[in-house]
């Protein structure tokens, strides 16, 4: 026949459904990047520059999870006339009497463990599962 197309298989989907079950379950995901959020305020508070101490204290995270997308996000809750502290700190900003302080990348190298971390648990978990 003409414009026929037909396949067949055997075995069965055990492993297909035990991968999408778990990819399905958004509790294991959250539970990585929970531990993960703890981590990396930890490294970042660490890895903070001090002069007062504030910066490297005001580090919190979130996670958030919708349609399928999961995110994690570290803040720092330091502001001074308006502007992130941590920011200042990253990329450098101006005195008030017309100098430059050079900024230091701190944020970067404290948080890629982290993220490695991350990529490592959850590709750990799907290709075992």
């Amino acid at each position: 026949m003409a414009g026929m197309i037909s396949f067949s298989s055997s075995g069965d989907f055990k492993n297909m459904t035990k991968f999408l079950n778990f990819v399905s379950n958004n509790s294991y995901i959250t539970n990585v990047l929970n531990q993960a959020g703890r981590e990396g305020v930890s490294a970042l508070q660490n890895a903070t520059p001090e002069l007062t101490g504030l910066a490297a204290e005001s580090w919190g995270y979130s996670v958030t999870s919708t349609a399928g997308v999961h995110t994690i996000t570290w803040t720092n809750d330091d502001i001074e006339n308006g502007f992130p502290v941590a920011i200042m700190l990253q990329y450098g900003h101006a005195t008030g009497t017309g100098g430059y302080v050079q900024g230091r990348d701190y944020i970067n190298p404290a948080i890629k463990p982290i993220f490695d971390k991350i990529a490592e648990k959850v590709w750990k978990a799907v290709t075992s599962a």
